[in-house]
Order: structure tokens, then sequence, then C-alpha cells
């Protein structure tokens, strides 16, 4: 049972990663060609509401038993904000920005996380990856303030988002909840939130957008990112721990800067390298599957 397990989550861990990758190329190609934050974001939380629907208003409708903090937490986390801030920084800085600070400084907020929930401590190799994740993106970082380039916006943003998915897979770790029905709870909040914000701002794009790209996004965010990447990434982590899922973040970076470069151009500088180098075995080591 125990090999069966861990056969799961790694599985489940390396297809968040690819879902996580193809997500983050998708958001900077939508929110820099036909589309905006707010339509792309109502085809993220939108569609999966709808087609998860069943489990709020079907017999087997959820019925959390965590506290509302929790539940709060959990929604914030991996909802809404969650998204908004990730589709916000995708206009100012470039997919490999949201690979690297993304990916990256996830190990680091859920190690914070861990130690002020349950005071566990960072040591030995875990401690030695989290500097390297850490120096990785101060250098990387240091780039986005030379010449007048605004990427350190993007950046900033990509580090709270990533702040709030720590707080998400630590809420989901306590949530009693189902990844079936985690990613109902979620997604149904989020829409819910979502419209008195539409009625406010709107979604305009979405109706002078062309058809392709309408389709390509309601997939990618609807259906991929919205219902298999949040469920897979919950079994990773009910049968990983949370620290460990976060292991999945190491390929993110490098699928997302080579996607990047091949579908949108992007280059691969030696700013780039040197943070990879550095970031995507701080974050093997600081996940503590890598042992003495």
């Amino acid at each position: 049972m125990m090999d069966r397990n861990l056969s799961a989550g790694l599985l489940a861990a390396l297809a968040a990663a690819f879902i996580g990758s193809a997500w983050q190329l998708v958001s900077r190609h939508g929110v820099t060609t036909t589309l905006g934050p707010m339509e792309l974001a109502l085809m993220r939380y939108g569609i999966p509401a709808l087609l998860l629907a069943p489990l709020w208003f079907g017999s087997k409708r959820i019925a959390p038993k965590a506290s509302r903090l929790v539940l709060a937490l959990l929604v914030i986390g991996g909802g809404l904000p969650f998204g908004l801030l990730v589709l916000a920084g995708a206009q100012w800085a470039p997919a490999s920005h949201m690979g690297i600070f993304m990916a990256g400084s996830l190990p680091l907020f859920t190690a914070i996380g861990a130690w002020l929930h349950k005071g566990q401590k960072v040591e030995g190799l875990r401690l030695v990856g989290l500097a390297c994740i850490a120096i990785g993106m101060a250098l990387f970082a240091a780039g986005s303030f030379r010449g007048g380039s605004l990427d350190w916006r993007g950046d900033l943003l990509f580090l709270a988002a990533a702040m709030l998915w720590a707080v998400h897979s630590l809420a989901f770790a306590h949530c009693g909840l189902t990844p079936w029905q985690g990613a109902a709870f979620v997604n149904g909040w989020s829409a819910l939130t979502l419209l008195p914000v539409l009625l406010i701002v709107g979604a305009p794009q979405l109706l002078s957008a062309p058809w392709p790209d309408i389709a390509l996004q309601a997939t990618t965010q609807g259906v991929v990112a919205g219902v298999l990447g949040l469920v897979v990434y919950m079994v990773a982590v009910a049968r990983l721990g949370a620290p460990r899922a976060s292991l999945s973040a190491a390929l993110v970076p490098v699928l997302t800067t080579l996607g990047a470069a091949v579908w949108m151009n992007e280059p691969i500088t030696g700013a780039v390298l040197l943070a990879l180098a550095l970031v995507v075995p701080g974050i093997v080591l600081a996940s503590g599957a890598v042992r003495r």
C-alpha cells in the first residue's frame, strides 16, 4: 500500500508539473495577444465550477468539516486571488520569470508555513536547497531592475502568488476534502467571488477575441488547469505531503523556459541559465526527497 501511494503521488506530482508549465505558457500567450486577465480568470474558474457543479448540488455534495479559516485559506491560496496575481504578472514579465519565481519560491514559502504552523525545522540538505533557491532568485531578480525594465512588477506578483499557493497546499492537508471535492470547492467559490468583479470591470475582450484563442484558453484554463491540474496536485499533497509535493516544481522552470523559447521566441539568456542551475537543484534538495 505504501509503494502504491508513493507511486500515485509521484505520478500526480509529475502531471502537476507539466500542467502547471502549460498553464503558465498559455496564460502568458493569452494576456499578451488577444485576451486579458479578467477573461482568462472567467474561463479558469467559471468552466471548472460548471463541470464540478454535481459535487455542490448532487447526492454526493460537499460537506466540509474543516474550520472556516482553513476553508477560506484553501480558496484564497488556490483560487481567484492566486489566479489574478499570476495572470496580472504575466502581463509584465516573460514566461521564464513565471517558472523561476513561482516554482522556485514555492518550497521556500512551504517551509516557512510548515515552520510557523507545526514548528518544523529545516536542516541539512533541505537548508542547502533553500539557500540555492534564494541565491538563484536574488541574482535573477537583480536583472529585472536594469535598463528601465518593468519585469520586476511581474516578478513580485509571481512571488505573492507562490506564497498563496503554499498556503493552499498546507490548508488542503487539513481541510478533510478529497481532491475532487477540493477542486469543486475552490473553483465554485472563486467563480461566485468573480461574478461581482465582472459586473464592475466586465470582460470586453471575450467578445472580440478570435475563436481559436478562446477555444485554446477555455480548454487549457478551464479543463486542464482548472480541473485536472488542481486535482492531481491535491493528490500529490495527499500522498506525499505538502513539502514533497512541492518537488514537482523542479521541472516547471525548465519546461516553461524551453516552451517559451520554442513557442514565443523568448531568449534563453545567461541569467536564465544561471538561475535554473541554482533554483532547480535547490528545489530538489529543499523537498526533502534527497537525503545524505
